[in-house]
């Protein structure tokens, strides 16, 4: 009786899968690029801030997107084509993402989606230049934005 107990547990579990796999299977853009899946063609910005330097006051500008036809949110950064940086969003799940930039595209730079339905995400991002020496970075971070 024991036996035939343990074989069933064990196909209920083969059949469900992991934890991780089912996440995945619910949320399928996350970390994926907003603009190569299609996603970014009718992005909005729903929070934005200023990227700041104490030495050299505002460096560039951090935008919060939201992707309705997705579900998705990314950061957005604005900033000069030779600073470098690191990018994170935030979803209220405890999910997160962080995608580090080099110099140049302009200085417009993005990072990888999360998927946010029906919860608050934010993001923050650090920039610097020449080395960060002398002050040459900045940082900056969204408001919280609930869908």
């Amino acid at each position: 009786m024991r036996r035939v107990a343990a074989i069933a547990v064990g196909a209920v579990t083969l059949l469900a899968g992991t934890p991780a796999q089912a996440q995945a299977a619910l949320k399928p853009y996350d970390h994926q690029d907003p603009y190569r899946s299609g996603c970014g063609n009718s992005a909005r910005v729903v929070k934005s801030a200023k990227i700041n330097s104490r030495a050299n006051g505002q460096v560039g500008t951090i935008r919060l997107m939201w992707s309705g036809k997705c579900q998705t949110n990314w950061i957005e950064v604005r900033t000069a084509s030779s600073a470098s940086g690191t990018i994170k969003v935030y979803t209220a799940d405890g999910r997160s993402g962080s995608f580090r930039f080099k110099a140049g595209n302009g200085g417009r730079h993005w990072g990888d989606m999360l998927w946010a339905k029906d919860m608050c995400a934010w993001g923050s991002v650090f920039v610097q230049w020449n080395g960060g020496r002398g002050g040459q970075n900045g940082s900056g971070t969204t408001g919280k934005a609930c869908r």
